[in-house]
């Protein structure tokens, strides 16, 4: 999308198509030292203000709220090509006029010392340029999930905000829920043992053919680029490890709905330890959990990936952690504390490119039907 002036029509629609919220999201805090040992006291003297790009359901919902209860952020600024939407929420959270910016006038935010962090919630197929005008302009960049499309443009958003050095983060809230903290801890540290296999699947309903999710050029590809996204992390993160190769199978029953995308997926990874992996992602059903079993014991989150939180069991007995309402203030502060501190985001640029790899990796699976190594 680098002819911003032809493509304005096609976002602004897009935009006004945002009617479905982001099907799994909203955790909380930290439950382990490794969580809290990246938040560290910070003294400053104001929160880092932060610009939401696009007004639908999962800023309206989850990043505006959390906005209200962060430490080291604060809602500072809006871009919408809704008049509307702009009236009402400079209302709702105080943000003055000059802090409110359309989708043609976007690259002036680079004038405005009020905003610090530009978060692109934008669909899909918008990541890419919004993630790159936000690093010109001089902004710390927020970048929904997925991170783009492809591969190659995941490495232009990473290789411009470093020519304007600046820090790139990529929405993934889940690195900083309790629950899944605990998952990764019992994973890798070994206190069952090997993990053995793992299967992870995110699904629910999204037949709705007026959804930007289920046009391609928008999307991307449907659930896997959305939900199974998910259940890619929850494998490499339990298991500690990248995939070396994957295999995928895809499925469409209602061809009058899914026209150019798959309605389900399922694929199989393996890893370099022998580990290996069953998932399944849908946009027709409701499916939400991690199992992981291992040499001596196992572990599961259930549901483990959607916004009404996660609960986990193990072998051993419940895990018990109470998460605060949004997990989004745990992964922003955290990124506020990045820009402060001068280190790099856990869910930086780079981490978000392993699962894009995949993902294409099982695009590949789909189309010649086979196992798709991985480098």
């Amino acid at each position: 999308m680098n002819d911003h002036s032809s493509s304005l029509h096609s976002r602004r629609k897009a935009l006004q198509k945002l009617s479905l919220g982001l099907g799994a999201l909203a955790l909380g805090t930290s439950a382990t030292k490794e969580a809290w040992a990246r938040m560290p006291s910070v003294g400053q003297e104001r929160k880092l203000g932060v610009a939401l790009v696009g007004l639908g359901i999962y800023s309206t919902q989850q990043l505006a709220p959390a906005l209200q209860q962060t430490q080291y952020c604060r809602l500072a600024g809006i871009v919408t090509g809704s008049p509307d939407k702009a009236d009402a929420w400079a209302k709702q959270y105080n943000i003055p006029r000059k802090n409110i910016y359309n989708y043609n006038n976007f690259d002036q935010i680079r004038n405005n010392p009020d905003i610090d962090i530009v978060y692109v919630v934008l669909p899909n197929a918008m990541h890419a340029e919004y993630t790159i005008r936000a690093a010109q302009a001089g902004k710390h960049v927020i970048c929904e999930k997925p991170m783009a499309l492809t591969v190659s443009d995941c490495q232009r958003m990473v290789a411009a905000c470093k020519a304007a050095n600046r820090e790139l983060s990529v929405g993934y809230r889940l690195y900083f829920e309790p629950h899944h903290l605990e998952a990764r801890r019992l994973g890798t540290e070994g206190e069952m043992g090997k993990v053995k296999m793992v299967e992870a699947s995110l699904g629910f309903s999204m037949a709705n053919p007026k959804s930007w999710r289920l046009d391609k050029k928008l999307g991307g590809g449907g659930a896997i680029v959305d939900l199974g996204l998910y259940a890619i992390q929850g494998a490499r993160r339990v298991i500690g490890e990248e995939p070396v190769s994957v295999t995928a199978q895809g499925f469409v029953r209602d061809k009058a709905i899914f026209k150019d995308i798959y309605e389900t997926i399922f694929w199989q990874m393996e890893f370099p330890s022998g580990a290996l992996s069953n998932h399944s992602t849908t946009y027709t059903s409701y499916v939400d959990r991690l199992y992981a079993t291992a040499e001596k014991g196992w572990f599961s989150l259930h549901p483990a990936f959607n916004a009404t939180g996660a609960k986990g069991e193990t072998s051993k007995g419940p895990m018990n952690f109470s998460p605060p309402q949004y997990q989004q203030i745990a992964q922003m502060d955290d990124f506020a504390n990045c820009i402060l501190n001068k280190r790099k985001s856990i869910v930086s640029g780079e981490e978000a490119i392993k699962d894009i790899r995949v993902i294409e990796a099982i695009f590949r699976s789909l189309e010649t039907g086979g196992s798709v190594k991985l480098a």
